[in-house]
């Protein structure tokens, strides 16, 4: 079974962290990962830097672009994690924009990412009709589950084909803004949380987006398996390095 799926089985609120691969230093990607194994965290997703990342807000393009800077590619970057399963045992998802992927041949990426011991990929701007009609069959092959975003404006039709042909989760967007952007949920998050959990889909839901702290991780979780969060934990990259990861995850858990 894919570590995702024992994970989501697992009777626990899910936390999950987001980071740019490379940053703040090239080689500090391994370490982290395994510090944040460490200290609690159940799922990661390394972020694969990309020159134009649409989703992101402020913080991920700029610790994105330092790390470009700093000469992290899709191929340093499965160099730096061919070993990563001597000592990492949680999921591993690599969340990226699809042009790099493409770039590099969509087999044989994801040939490498299974090679690698890579649960999942998220692509935010790959369409999930693109990817049912052309790309299913090379992730099942795999065995790499596509994570799908989801958001406030998602139709309820579009839901049930995302909820169709994923197995894993779906990633619930809290808003319709980019990463970084908010600080709490207001009534008309909390309604949309409840709406989709009321929806009895058949893959459990992670939150993501506006989650940077015990109290928003504790109101995400209220509604779904989990939560993600990515600008919070690079901002205190930025601001402590690598040294302070213990210290960023006690406060959440």
């Amino acid at each position: 079974m894919n570590r995702i799926n024992q994970k989501l089985q697992e009777d626990k609120k899910i936390l999950s962290i987001y980071f740019s691969a490379g940053y703040p230093n090239l080689n500090d990607t391994v370490q982290i990962i395994q510090d944040l194994e460490k200290n609690g965290v159940d799922m990661i997703e390394i972020g694969l830097p990309f020159s134009d990342p649409l989703a992101d807000g402020p913080t991920i393009q700029e610790s994105s672009t330092q790390a470009l800077h700093n000469g992290m590619t899709t191929q340093v970057l499965f160099d730096q994690l061919k070993d990563i399963r001597k000592t990492v045992a949680i999921p591993l998802i690599i969340m990226g924009y699809f042009n790099p992927m493409l770039q590099y041949g969509i087999d044989n990426f994801c040939k490498e990412c299974a090679a690698i011991g890579i649960d999942g990929l998220i692509i935010p701007d790959l369409p999930v009709n693109v990817y049912a009609d052309e790309y299913r069959a090379t992730f099942e092959k795999y065995g790499l589950k596509n994570i799908f975003l989801i958001t406030p404006q998602t139709s309820v039709e579009r839901i049930h084909f995302i909820d169709s042909v994923s197995d894993g989760f779906i990633y619930m967007v809290s808003s319709a803004s980019v990463t970084g952007s908010q600080t709490g949920f207001g009534s008309a998050q909390e309604d949309y949380f409840k709406r989709i959990a009321d929806m009895n889909l058949k893959n459990p839901q992670v939150i993501g987006f506006g989650i940077n702290n015990k109290e928003t991780f504790e109101q995400a979780t209220q509604f779904a398996k989990g939560a993600i969060i990515g600008s919070a934990f690079i901002q205190d990259l930025t601001k402590n390095g690598t040294g302070k990861i213990e210290e960023f995850v006690k406060a959440i858990r």
